[in-house]
């Protein structure tokens, strides 16, 4: 149990430094005394004590309320301003047109796809109808 006095010896000399550096005396009574670690039931004891004790402190006053001035309106806009939301909306205009217009050409190409095949798939039945029979060997 040497290790519990050479805790209590360390913290010892920490306080008496501590002290010999702020220039204030020990409460508990001197530098060279012992550290006694308090207890829990001690420690908890004062904490309810001091959580528990009355506030002497005044109820705060309540103030009137007071209703805010209605919000003035927005600042005008700047020229340039506006001239970017004209630009900004010049082109959103023409990626919409861009869009409808790649929508088309790939309509377009679906159908004639759709086209190609239904040829290709007749063609190939019609061979298949007009065929020679296959002789078995």
């Amino acid at each position: 149990m040497s290790w519990k006095k050479d805790r209590d010896t360390l913290i010892a000399q920490t306080m008496a430094f501590v002290q010999s550096v702020t220039g204030r005396k020990d409460e508990a009574g001197g530098a060279n005394a012992a550290f006694v670690p308090p207890s829990a039931e001690a420690t908890v004891m004062e904490a309810l004590e001091r959580d528990l004790t009355p506030l002497k402190a005044k109820p705060p006053v309540l103030e009137p309320v007071r209703f805010a001035a209605p919000p003035s309106p927005p600042p005008a806009l700047p020229a340039d301003t506006i001239a970017r939301s004209k630009v900004q909306g010049e082109m959103a205009n023409e990626i919409r047109a861009r869009i409808a217009s790649f929508r088309a050409h790939q309509e377009r190409f679906n159908r004639e796809r759709d086209e190609y095949f239904a040829a290709t798939l007749a063609r190939l039945r019609n061979a298949i109808k007009d065929a020679p029979p296959v002789r078995p060997k």
